[in-house]
């Protein structure tokens, strides 16, 4: 590292590169002792120096620090801008990490937000539902809403029944299928036809997976499927499920001979 008796035209002390990009002194010689932004020389006095290309890492630095990644992934992630292709890659680099981590905020404002109103809705704090519509929210269930209408034992059930990966993989079969039954509707498809009757096959299973096949819960998930909700994304379940479930169930229980109340556990 080079040594300078003076301050040469170009380069700057910790002080000024600490003033120009909002960090503390403190922060600057911390990053030098972890061997993450060293001065790019020292004066004879002992005075560490810095030029604009310190400058354009440490900003790299800071804009990974804020989004949350260590010192160790910080190192791993920094690109040298000695050309205009690679100054290029890093602003790319960065500016895809920026939109992760908006595009992470604005999920956790959306739940925030959904949270909040589950809580007005609910009047008073209940805890066992208030956890469980966090960790749905966690798990991208949008019809997490549906957590608050069921009764103790319900929820204890779900809580035996499923873990957070099983739960998890169920949720994602269950939004799969509306997502069929969405396009069906879209496109014109009776639910008594064959591709209705496919979806209709993959619902039935879909709810024995749930109850294990005891079909001695089937009648309070049908009083939940007929609950008067607020929310519009349950509302919007239950028209689908009404329009085209319903109907496309009742002529696939018509044509296999199946009575679902008479379903046990095996």
């Amino acid at each position: 590292m080079a040594k300078y008796k003076a301050i040469p035209q170009g380069y700057m002390t910790v002080g000024e590169v600490a003033r120009k990009m909002g960090v503390t002194v403190r922060a600057l010689q911390y990053y030098d002792r972890e061997g993450l932004f060293s001065p790019s020389c020292i004066s004879d006095g002992g005075r560490r120096l810095y030029n604009d290309e310190d400058l354009v890492k440490l900003h790299q630095i800071l804009t990974l620090k804020s989004l949350g990644f260590s010192f160790d992934e910080i190192k791993n992630r920094l690109i040298t801008v000695d050309t205009p292709q690679k100054a290029i890659d890093a602003l790319t680099e960065q500016s895809i990490a920026i939109q992760e981590q908006i595009n992470s905020l604005k999920q956790s404002l959306q739940a925030i937000e959904a949270l909040k109103l589950e809580v007005i809705q609910m009047h008073t704090v209940d805890f066992k539902k208030y956890a469980d519509i966090i960790i749905n929210l966690q798990m991208g269930n949008k019809y997490y809403g549906l957590i608050k209408y069921f009764d103790d034992d319900m929820l204890d059930y779900c809580h035996k029944r499923f873990d957070k990966k099983s739960g998890h993989a169920f949720i994602d079969k269950f939004n799969m299928i509306l997502e069929k039954v969405k396009s069906a509707i879209n496109n014109g498809i009776p639910p008594d036809s064959e591709q209705g009757q496919i979806i209709a096959k993959e619902f039935w299973q879909l709810i024995t997976e749930f109850t294990d096949g005891d079909m001695g819960m089937l009648p309070q998930l049908l009083n939940l499927s007929n609950t008067q909700a607020n929310d519009s994304g349950y509302s919007n379940m239950q028209s689908v499920l009404s329009t085209f479930i319903e109907p496309a169930l009742e002529a696939y229980f018509n044509t296999e001979g199946i009575n679902p109340f008479e379903v046990t556990n095996e």
